[in-house]
């Protein structure tokens, strides 16, 4: 259910003669190069198919400071951010970016409070983020232990040994996420709850606690793999060892994450946080995991719909200082656009 981001079509200025490629219209961005609005409105064009210049407002004088504003034919709009993300989705409805009924956030129904804590979508996020990987890693194990059973001398082991290669490389990524998200909560999270209810979250970190040994399992799996002969016997055994690791930490997580969002996150809706107390946190959280918000924060969106990732920048954008959010974007939509710079053949999508 993740956000995989389409190829998207880059233009320059100066090779755009007209106002569309083939039958797809041009859509023009002025705005400001290191503007949160502006980074954030590129972010979002580029989960759309769909021609797109770029023109920097130091070089135009159409707009001023970051108050970004689109151009396709001969429709000219700027406005707030949901004012342009309607625009977009109505001209260009796949994948849809605004938020609303199918949203994969309406599950529960203290998710429907306008008042909800900005940290308790957060962490709901990262759980849709988490589940996604999981998902894909699973599918991935699976397929891997198929092929590792047919595999014959040659390029098709040489190619399972690379695709082992690249799955280590994803789960290396997720697992520095999951830790760092467990730490968010016992550090940040957790003690918020005690504070109103103690031994509350008890369970939780015994949770956390079990889990750590399935974890640090998987990754010695993989490495023990990595150095096997592909399509052996000991090394479809080992495949299929590390498969059921992984289905075990999936379920784990799966009924972690629903406790959680069922139990524990609505208690700090009720806890009554200030708008200031709901900054600290958020902040704090991201200090938590600074490796997922900046090195793997790509890694993050990816497992996300495009109206959920956005809905996490949002999130981002309301409750950090300027610099701290315009740097965060700007590196997303900097790694975003290394990598479509070329087609991934990585069957692991986001990796």
């Amino acid at each position: 259910m993740g956000g995989c981001l389409p190829k998207p079509k880059k233009l320059s200025a100066e090779i755009a003669p007209s106002d569309y490629v083939g039958s797809c219209p041009i859509l023009r961005l002025y705005g400001s190069p290191s503007g949160i609005r502006t980074s954030y409105i590129r972010i979002a064009l580029l989960f759309k198919a769909v021609p797109l210049q770029f023109l920097p407002s130091e070089h135009i004088n159409l707009c001023s400071s970051d108050s970004p504003i689109l151009k396709c034919g001969s429709d000219t709009v700027s406005g707030s951010n949901d004012t342009l993300l309607c625009y977009i989705d109505a001209k260009f409805p796949n994948p849809p970016l605004l938020r609303g009924i199918g949203s994969g956030l309406s599950d529960s129904s203290y998710l429907q409070n306008q008042s909800l804590q900005s940290i308790v979508l957060a962490v709901t996020l990262q759980h849709k983020s988490i589940t996604w990987h999981l998902e894909k890693l699973v599918s991935c194990a699976e397929d891997l232990c198929t092929r590792g059973a047919s595999s014959s001398v040659g390029s098709s082991m040489r190619n399972l040994r690379m695709e082992v290669r690249k799955f280590g490389r994803c789960y290396s990524h997720l697992r520095e996420v999951m830790l760092e998200h467990a730490q968010m909560e016992e550090k940040v999270i957790f003690p918020v709850l005690e504070r109103a209810d103690r031994g509350l979250s008890a369970d939780a970190n015994e949770e956390h606690a079990r889990d750590l040994p399935i974890m640090n399992g998987i990754k010695e799996a993989i490495k023990s793999i990595g150095v096997l002969e592909a399509g052996s016997l000991v090394y479809q055994e080992a495949m299929f060892d590390l498969f059921n690791r992984l289905k075990t930490l999936q379920e784990n997580c799966k009924e972690h994450f629903e406790e959680e969002e069922r139990e524990l996150l609505p208690l700090l809706v009720a806890a009554g946080l200030s708008k200031e107390g709901q900054e600290r946190m958020v902040e704090q959280c991201l200090d938590v995991m600074e490796g997922t918000h900046s090195r793997l924060f790509k890694f993050l969106m990816e497992g996300l719909l495009p109206k959920d990732a956005m809905h996490y920048l949002d999130i981002l954008i309301r409750n950090l200082d300027k610099e701290r959010a315009s740097t965060i974007l700007l590196n997303l939509m900097n790694a975003w656009n290394e990598s479509t710079a070329s087609t991934p053949q990585n069957p692991i999508e986001g990796c």
